[in-house]
Formats: structure tokens, sequence, C-alpha cells
């Protein structure tokens, strides 16, 4: 069973319901059993949390927590995501994407890093980004990285 607890803490009235989240979550859940949280947040935390953990400047639309068990202990344990509702609205007008399907977008992004993938390297930026793809597709949604007209 796959386990999401939903943290809003934005003042974004856009913000979809835990049940939307928890279903795009499971689509990129690889485990029968994962714990996962989601904070919603607005720009001043987003920004906080870029700068301590990444070293970067500004909000961001999505950050991931792996968590890191101590040696020997199981746990279902994933992680936690962050996601600036502020970014993510303005991301999707600027690019001309459904806000629906950039939030889903957020999520699977999110939760794929949880899983181990990244995009750094070429090598694996291709990879990661044919997943996301595969998820969104098999949600209904089109290709994140098409560049659409607005």
């Amino acid at each position: 069973m796959i386990h999401v607890e939903l943290q809003n803490a934005s003042a974004s009235t856009a913000v979809p319901s835990s049940q939307q989240f928890t279903h795009w979550a499971v689509a990129a859940t690889r485990k029968q059993n994962a714990e996962i949280v989601i904070r919603v947040v607005d720009e001043k935390e987003s920004a906080d949390l870029n700068g301590q953990f990444r070293g970067k400047h500004g909000p961001t639309n999505v950050l991931s927590f792996p968590f890191q068990a101590p040696p020997g202990m199981a746990t279902d344990i994933l992680g936690d995501i962050l996601i600036c509702a502020p970014v993510v609205e303005r991301e999707a007008k600027e690019q001309g994407k459904s806000l629906h399907a950039h939030w889903a977008h957020m999520v699977i992004h999110g939760v794929l890093h949880l899983q181990g993938y990244d995009h750094i390297e070429e090598n694996e930026a291709v990879k990661m980004e044919s997943e996301e793809i595969a998820i969104m597709n098999g949600l209904g949604f089109p290709n994140p990285y098409e560049e659409t007209e607005s």
C-alpha cells in the first residue's frame, strides 16, 4: 500500500486534492509499500530550502528529500517532496500547460527522485524523462517536455 501524507502550507487556492496527489504518487511508485510526505509551500519556504540544500537562490518547483534509513533498518519510507504552488502555477501558465498536468508532473518527478532517479548526467536525464513521459501518458497527460504554444 502506498501512503501519501499531504501537508498544505500554501495560501494557493489551486492546490489539487489529497486524492489527486495520492493517485499521481501511486502511478510513479515502483514499490508495493511506500510512505511519502508531500508538502505544498509558498515561495519563501521553497527559497529557504532551495538555498539550504542546493545552494541555489530563489524558489524552485519541486525538491525531493529521499529518506536514508540507518544500516540494517527496513522501512517503507521513501521520503519527502516539497512543491512550491506559486512556481508551479506560474510555470504552467508560462509554458502553456494545463495546471492539473503540471501538478501531476511535479509529483511524478519528485517521486522518481525519491526512488533514485536523477537528471544531472545526460544518460540519467534521458532515462528519467522517458519514465516521466510514460507515467504521464499512462495517466492521460501529454509529454511534459514537449514545447506547447501559448
